[in-house]
């Protein structure tokens, strides 16, 4: 909004469809839907999604986190699967009230999952003592400043967090067509919108306020 010369009537409506459209809205729509010229269409989403991740950032996951890592993009060039897979890595964290319901989620691409990479995840994201429920994959098994419950999970366990890596691949693949540039500014929009998914209408207001903050034109 600072420092711009598009009309604040436009960056309302990016905000909004930003806001409401679930499956979220890449810049060539944007383009079209607004008139606009695709840099400018790219610019403003990229914008919007800076402020989204910077308001993410202010909070930290605290109760019970099932926490995982997962693997997206296209087809592997290496053709392997899982944690060998050449595929963009990226840890994903869901935490739950006391009743198993999702709360809040966290997605961060990381170059490896080494006990190292994980442990300055829970010391930037995680609030400290916070039950962490994960897989007995060896990376997890020392990790400092939470109370740890990792087993070898059965297809049902850490529910949560593999439905909302199914949702994340389903958002990345019908807007994005699955490319993995910019790909944690596409993680900080879907989890922005998850964060907030019960507040109804007060979403739009929510996203104005970090944007207009991420601007500088609010404290």
């Amino acid at each position: 909004m600072h420092r711009t010369h598009l009309p604040l009537t436009i960056w309302f409506w990016v905000i909004y469809l930003c806001a409401t459209d679930k499956r979220g809205i890449s810049a060539v729509q944007l383009s079209r839907t607004l008139g606009i010229c695709y840099d400018s269409a790219w610019h403003l989403l990229n914008r919007i999604r800076t402020a989204m991740g910077q308001r993410d950032e202010k909070y930290l996951l605290s109760g019970i986190v099932e926490l995982d890592d997962g693997y997206v993009g296209g087809p592997s060039h290496n053709g392997k699967r899982g944690r060998s897979t050449d595929k963009a890595k990226i840890v994903v964290a869901v935490s739950k009230a006391e009743n198993g319901m999702p709360l809040f989620a966290r997605m961060k691409v990381v170059e490896n999952v080494q006990g190292k990479t994980l442990q300055e995840i829970i010391d930037q994201y995680f609030a400290p003592q916070t039950k962490v429920e994960c897989d007995g994959y060896q990376s997890y098994m020392n990790l400092e400043g939470v109370e740890l419950k990792a087993k070898r999970y059965e297809t049902n366990d850490l529910h949560w967090l593999h439905k909302a890596i199914s949702n994340l691949k389903a958002f990345l693949l019908g807007t994005y067509h699955g490319r993995c540039t910019n790909l944690q500014a596409y993680l900080d929009e879907y989890c922005f919108c998850f964060n907030r998914r019960t507040t109804g209408n007060q979403i739009f207001l929510r996203l104005t306020r970090a944007v207009a903050t991420s601007c500088g034109m609010l404290s």
